[in-house]
């Protein structure tokens, strides 16, 4: 296992980071309802994952009812005694109750989220405490303010942001740097073969103010995994087999093709198509981790392959080639300028 800075800190983290939005089994109120794993197989896999060399996992007060996710991770920690092996990240943000302030980045439900999710984890620290989508409704110096006092009282450890847009991003990394506050470490943001639309924006900004990319979705909730062919359904039990309208989504002819180059280096190189998909993503110079999810332990395995395998100049091309997407205005506009003057 590779194990590389996370953004510009001194941290180091594991290439691999094990993704817990799977862990438990959620009622019928939550959306991954019969599309996650048990508590026994959630505890087989972050043995393995530990086995393997994974030293980072990730989770949010929101996956599962209650913060499920977060307490059986918690769990584990403290029956294996690993917390001091681990980078721990957690996240919050939406709504974890009906009340007006159950919601939101505003410092009132900050200081609340965070006590929640220490006590769901058994910690009394948080490694990486992460805003999980920007909040228009709360200025940005609020929120940086609180995440700041988390970090000087000692319970975070650092901060990170994910689901953003490229201008809050940039606005609240100088508003941390005038107001002298910790700042954003990292991005987690939804990065893959057929969603690359952040190479706009948000990976020059990254690349430009030293925040590692942590890619969720890898395999785009398994569209790149080679389950899914042209003109076929789901497979029952599948993600899209229950959210249909996502694998809808996918189905263009850039797709299509992204999906064959990844199944074509595959076989050249003698791996599988899920080891593609994020070996490719661990060749980006921005990403620190890739946050991989799993229902199963083999699913896992199928993943951690991907920290092995190196792809040559060739593959990168091609996969580079047949995912590319239109940049728009004004970023073909300058591309096609600068290359002429």
């Amino acid at each position: 296992m590779e194990y590389r800075n996370l953004g510009k800190s001194g941290l180091k983290v594991s290439s691999i980071c094990l993704g817990a939005m799977t862990f438990g089994e959620p009622d019928a109120k939550s959306f991954m309802h019969g599309i996650s794993a048990d508590e026994k197989t959630a505890f087989a896999m972050m043995d393995r994952a530990f086995e393997a060399g994974v030293n980072f996992i990730d989770t949010a007060d929101v996956y599962g009812n209650d913060g499920l996710s977060e307490r059986i991770t918690g769990q584990w920690i403290a029956k294996n005694k690993k917390r001091d092996q681990l980078v721990l990240a957690t996240k919050f943000r939406f709504r974890m109750d009906a009340t007006p302030n159950g919601t939101g980045a505003s410092r009132y439900h900050i200081m609340q989220a965070v006590e929640g999710s220490l006590r769901r984890l058994q910690t009394d620290h948080i490694d990486l405490y992460q805003i999980h989508m920007q909040d228009y409704d709360t200025p940005e110096q609020e929120t940086l303010r609180a995440l700041d006092d988390l970090v000087r009282q000692g319970k975070v450890r650092y901060v990170g942001a994910s689901n953003y847009a490229a201008y809050r991003l940039v606005d609240s990394l100088w508003t941390s740097r005038a107001e002298h506050l910790h700042s954003f470490i990292t991005l987690q943001a939804h990065y893959n073969l057929v969603t690359r639309e952040l190479e706009r924006e948000l990976v020059p900004a990254c690349e430009k103010f030293g925040l590692g990319i942590l890619p969720w979705s890898p395999l785009a909730g398994g569209f790149l995994s080679g389950k899914y062919r042209r003109g076929q359904p789901p497979t029952d039990g599948s993600r899209y087999a229950k959210w249909k309208e996502r694998l809808d989504g996918f189905d263009n002819e850039r797709n299509w093709k992204t999906l064959d180059a990844v199944e074509s280096v595959a076989k050249e190189l003698n791996s599988t198509m899920p080891a593609v998909a994020l070996a490719w993503l661990l060749n980006k110079p921005s990403v620190s981790s890739v946050i991989i999810g799993a229902r199963s332990v083999s699913q896992l395995n199928e993943n951690l392959a991907g920290a092995e395998l190196k792809l040559p100049e060739a593959a990168m091309k091609l996969l580079d080639e047949a995912s590319a997407f239109s940049l728009g205005y004004p970023y073909e506009f300058i591309r096609n300028i600068q290359k002429k003057w």
